[in-house]
């Protein structure tokens, strides 16, 4: 009888050894809340873009330990494979643009953004100045080679809005991942691609070159209701629905500290911000890293607050090209697509 105890005992404390490590692995995977010492795992899509700047402003500004997170700062080049990584769940969150939220509902993936950056996309379709004089306008897309960072990219989905928003269809012209950075401006100087849309500082970089010139400008609330029929949220820190359920105390920190962020870009300038940004996000150039700064750093709201005839106005946009919004546009639920619950907390 007592050597049956034991056996029980022992295979108990073995099924609960069990338990334990198997929870503490989903806890590692997920990251832990805060307060448990979990690693806050952030991919961003292009670190080094001014777009989503905010990201790598709020570590250099202390304001992520201010609040007791332990954050990784990780980085893909693009926002669709930012997007991948989070669905894989080997990342806690994205810096990325709001409209994937609203595209992977269509496919049954609920992601949700919880600090809304910027109103606008930050970016501006470029035309190599060699083609400047025949490519004038997005109504003459059709024969073009046109580049974006990736296929599935935000670039991608603006790049096809401006296409069908001016009657060309998407199939009448040649998508070619061109990147970012300088890999798109070399894809450009190559011949690769006739025009493309990217952001500062590769706009501020083909400018100052001659190499290209702003066909259409998506860095202003003006050009961007001009472009695109209102405002297109973008940059925004988004994350899977459940992981945000789960883990409020954790999203709530991350929302105080991107808040603030915002607040302190409002407050300073060009030249200040560039400052507390590492230096090779320069390229060896300050004063244009500062100049693309100040090009752009007017996307950035503020307050991290969704504006819901804006967050209407890019399914309105996406729902123009993409087969699977059109098709779902009446059933797509908004609600489930950002949250202003930890902004506004923050905020006061």
């Amino acid at each position: 009888m007592p050597s049956t105890t034991v056996r029980a005992s022992a295979a108990a404390l073995a099924a609960l050894t069990a338990l334990s490590c198997l929870s503490a692995c989903r806890g590692s995977r997920a990251g832990g809340d805060a307060g448990s010492g979990g690693t806050v795992k952030i991919m961003v899509g292009g670190i080094d873009k001014v777009i989503y700047l905010p990201a790598k402003l709020t570590e250099r500004l202390g304001y992520f330990k201010e609040q007791g997170l332990d954050v990784r700062l990780l980085t893909e080049p693009a926002g669709a494979q930012a997007e991948n990584v989070l669905i894989s769940g080997d990342v806690q969150a994205v810096v990325g643009f709001y409209d994937h939220s609203i595209h992977l509902q269509t496919k049954g993936k609920c992601v949700q953004s919880v600090v809304q950056m910027a109103d606008v996309p930050g970016e501006a379709e470029m035309v190599a100045a060699s083609k400047a004089g025949e490519l004038t306008s997005p109504a003459a897309f059709k024969g073009k080679k046109l580049g974006v960072t990736s296929p599935g990219s935000s670039t991608d989905f603006i790049t096809r809005a401006l296409a069908v928003r001016n009657g060309v269809k998407t199939s009448d012209y040649t998508t070619v991942k061109a990147g970012a950075g300088q890999t798109f401006i070399s894809t450009m100087d190559n011949g690769g691609i006739d025009a493309g849309m990217t952001t500062d500082p590769t706009i501020a970089k083909l400018v100052s070159t001659g190499k290209a010139k702003v066909m259409v400008e998506m860095r202003t609330e003006e050009g961007t209701r001009a472009a695109l029929g209102g405002l297109y949220p973008s940059s925004s820190l988004y994350m899977d629905c459940a992981y945000v359920k789960s883990h409020g105390e954790t999203v709530q920190k991350l929302a105080n500290a991107f808040v603030k962020t915002l607040g302190w870009i409002k407050a300073h300038q060009p030249a200040e911000i560039a400052a507390k940004m590492p230096a090779d996000y320069a390229g060896g150039d300050p004063k244009l890293y500062e100049k693309a700064i100040g090009d752009s750093a007017g996307m950035f709201n503020g307050d991290g607050v969704m504006k819901p005839d804006a967050a209407e106005n890019v399914l309105k946009v996406l729902a123009q090209f993409s087969p699977e919004v059109g098709e779902m546009k009446d059933r797509i639920d908004l609600s489930k697509t950002y949250t202003t619950q930890f902004v506004t907390k923050a905020k006061q």
